[in-house]
């Protein structure tokens, strides 16, 4: 399979016959997305995880959408699918399980043809300094609730938020889901354009048990082959 990353926590996900798109913000779809059904995911309503452009595809491709139903628009008839928090539903040959975000929204599980996917939406460790230390804590925890119902989950791709306004605790979240987690792949996101971000992390101690496990994105429409076995 291939990954193409779109920008910020957008990314394509393509195998022969279909392409899953997460959280499009900006940013193209593949030229390899051109006869193969799509399915398109937006974890919430904020822009920058979701926009009206993705209903426009409808016109050139055949897409069913699964949003979150904080998303509140009908699109296009009868091609979308409402997910709400920890549920799960099937579409097609799509088998998915939503987690309840730490932000707005879901964050999604999807199985397809023999591989499993995560990505995260807003879900994530958001420790703020600005906020009360009784916030803080409310936020590690329901984090880490969430984080609990994947427990030791075998995940092939995982798209986690790295988000370089955290600070110090910018890697938080994520290291927290790899150390409970089976993961083979991760990609960072939620950047903000902020590349160096995943080479401080790479260098960071608390990557060292798994930074070979971590992809390096460097430039918006960046593509990757993944091996599916």
């Amino acid at each position: 399979m291939t990954v193409t990353y779109l920008y910020h926590s957008g990314f394509a996900v393509e195998f022969e016959d279909i392409m899953l798109v997460f959280d499009y913000y900006k940013g193209e779809l593949p030229k390899t997305a051109k006869g193969k059904k799509l399915y398109v995911f937006s974890s919430h309503y904020h822009k920058d995880h979701f926009q009206y452009k993705v209903f426009d595809w409808a016109e050139g491709y055949d897409v069913s959408y699964i949003l979150s139903k904080d998303i509140r628009t009908k699109g296009p008839g009868g091609r979308v699918v409402k997910a709400g928090k920890r549920q799960e539903l099937s579409v097609d040959d799509l088998q998915i399980k939503t987690l309840c975000s730490t932000d707005e929204g879901v964050a999604f599980l999807v199985r397809v043809k023999g591989v499993t996917i995560y990505h995260a939406g807003d879900l994530n460790w958001w420790h703020w300094e600005e906020e009360s230390p009784d916030y803080n804590e409310k936020m590690m925890n329901d984090y880490q609730k969430e984080i609990g119902m994947i427990e030791g989950e075998h995940i092939d791709l995982a798209f986690v938020p790295l988000d370089p306004r955290l600070e110090g605790a910018y890697g938080w979240g994520m290291d927290y889901f790899m150390r409970h987690t089976d993961t083979r792949y991760l990609f960072p996101m939620h950047l903000w354009g902020s590349y160096k971000t995943i080479r401080k992390f790479l260098k960071d101690p608390l990557s060292y048990e798994y930074r070979d496990r971590i992809v390096r994105i460097e430039k918006r429409q960046q593509s990757f082959v993944i091996p599916v076995s």
